[in-house]
């Protein structure tokens, strides 16, 4: 299997939920669950691999408080070197609804302080080449999106492809956002981008339209992801061929994360060297799999896109 990073944001989740309908302000209300996990886009792929039980790096950074020892701990020898800031940890509160949608409201914390120094403290150049490295939550890791063109520059070196992932912009897709995105995607061999998120940044109602234009962006041979939810996931190869896949049915408990986990399945199966209608049924099922059970699951039944008794 070739090896496999994620780099980017790691924060501290807590959900709690459902709530509908919203609570009038001054009021109290009791919800049927909540649950402390670790998130952020970079976290959320990485407890998705380790459920799989792949083997991975992951690069981030943690603020100096009990939430930052707290993530440190979660993820054990992979979190040794990465570098606590004085910052707060950040925290994001999710809101979950009936229909499985969700409301956050995330403190600034130490994402934004996470840097391109931070991020090659941790990752071993050599023993990652030949594999695939997962950037992540771009508009929010502030002072590592500034050195982006030096990341590109080390992967390349080290042969390493860059999957990116950049999440929707704080501010929204303004002209400087999408440009610098087109400029990331011009240095990256692989896109993974949500609906919106791909349909906004080209200016398109249609997501196959969407993967075209992105894909116009990047270099040959690049391959573009585009994820739709509940209506599964679409993918450009190098080939050209624009690739389908629906999604499992399932009763929805919880989305949060849900196209993270979608990368790591995507990601595991093409570090495994799989088709890429493969690497499309693997995102599509585990994410499917994850957001339908509670507490979270990313293993056991699911292996691959395949499943067993």
């Amino acid at each position: 299997m070739r090896p496999l990073a994620v780099v980017g944001n790691v924060n501290v989740d807590l959900i709690l939920g459902p709530a509908a309908p919203w609570p009038k302000a001054g009021t109290e209300i009791i919800v049927d669950h909540d649950e402390l996990r670790v998130g952020g886009a970079a976290g959320n792929t990485a407890l998705a691999w380790d459920g799989l039980g792949v083997d991975f790096a992951i690069a981030a950074n943690v603020g100096s408080d009990q939430f930052g020892r707290w993530l440190k701990e979660g993820f054990d020898a992979r979190a040794e070197k990465w570098p606590v800031r004085p910052e707060g940890t950040t925290l994001s509160v999710g809101i979950t609804h009936p229909d499985g949608e969700r409301t956050f409201f995330t403190t600034r914390g130490h994402l934004a302080r996470l840097s391109l120094a931070d991020v090659l403290s941790v990752l071993d150049g050599p023993a990652l080449g030949g594999g695939y490295a997962l950037l992540c939550g771009s508009f929010l890791t502030d002072d590592l999106t500034a050195d982006y063109p030096s990341f590109f520059d080390w992967s390349d070196r080290h042969d390493i492809a860059v999957a990116l992932d950049t999440g929707w912009p704080i501010e929204g897709w303004t002209e400087a956002n999408k440009s610098a995105a087109r400029g990331w995607l011009s240095r990256c061999r692989i896109a993974i981008m949500n609906e919106v998120e791909s349909t906004t940044l080209t200016d398109t109602n249609d997501p196959a339209a969407a993967a075209k234009a992105i894909r116009t962006l990047m270099p040959g041979g690049a391959t573009v992801v585009i994820k739709r939810g509940p209506d599964g996931a679409i993918a450009l190869g190098s080939d050209g061929v624009l690739l389908s896949q629906t999604a499992p049915a399932v009763t929805v408990v919880d989305t949060i994360g849900a196209g993270d986990v979608f990368n790591a399945g995507f990601l595991a199966a093409l570090a495994r060297d799989e088709p890429l209608a493969a690497c499309l049924k693997a995102g599509t099922d585990l994410a499917s799999h994850a957001i339908s059970t509670l507490p979270r699951s990313y293993g056991g039944s699911i292996h691959f896109g395949e499943t067993t008794p």
